[in-house]
């Protein structure tokens, strides 16, 4: 999964509507879906999941699938994953950007909310595996570059099986693993000279 570079404002913008994440997501997960599948997992209309569709098919992520004919139209992921780290770097470009970094990340952060209250209806194996840090460290530009890519080298060894089912190991479950490194602005805390 190399994932598509997103730069554009009007393409991070077009993504950054919680309707149309969740249909990335769930296209990601189990596309080809129709727009009646959608809504019926999303608990949208299908008039509402199939205008975002159209949103999406408009900057390029999502496009129709090959149909067996009738009225079934199903929607398929042109490409999975997308990053914007180097978005356009106009003010209209990082307000994008920024606004489909806090989606993402309310997601996240929603999903782990739910992992904590439903912990005690996990098997004990799930329990004692799941886990949640917070540190900071003192560190420097390059080596927090190097700890940033060492995360993601580690979660890069399991993204295969994410589009392939055959390689899923038994018992294995999608689990969301949310890291990052950056800088912090804590006052009284500077640099060290």
């Amino acid at each position: 999964m190399t994932g598509r570079r997103l730069s554009d404002p009007r393409e991070l913008t077009a993504l950054a509507h919680p309707v149309r994440i969740a249909i990335v997501e769930q296209l990601s997960l189990d596309g080809p879906l129709t727009a009646t599948e959608l809504a019926e997992r999303l608990d949208e209309s299908p008039a509402n999941c199939s205008w975002h569709l159209r949103k999406l098919a408009e900057h390029g992520f999502v496009e129709e699938a090959p149909s067996a004919g009738g009225r079934r139209r199903p929607w398929q992921m042109v490409q999975i994953g997308f990053s914007w780290k180097d978005a356009d770097e106009t003010p209209e470009g990082r307000r994008a950007a920024l606004a489909l970094s806090e989606l993402v990340l309310n997601r996240s952060l929603a999903r782990l909310r739910e992992a904590d209250e439903r912990a005690a209806e996990e098997p004990r194996e799930w329990r004692e595996a799941s886990r949640s840090a917070q540190n900071m460290v003192w560190v420097t530009a390059e080596e927090l570059g190097e700890l940033n890519a060492e995360i993601a080298e580690v979660v890069l060894r399991f993204l295969g099986r994410f589009e392939d089912a055959a390689a899923r190991p038994p018992g294995s479950r999608l689990c969301e693993l949310v890291a990052w490194g950056v800088p912090t602005y804590i006052p009284g805390q500077e640099p060290t000279p």
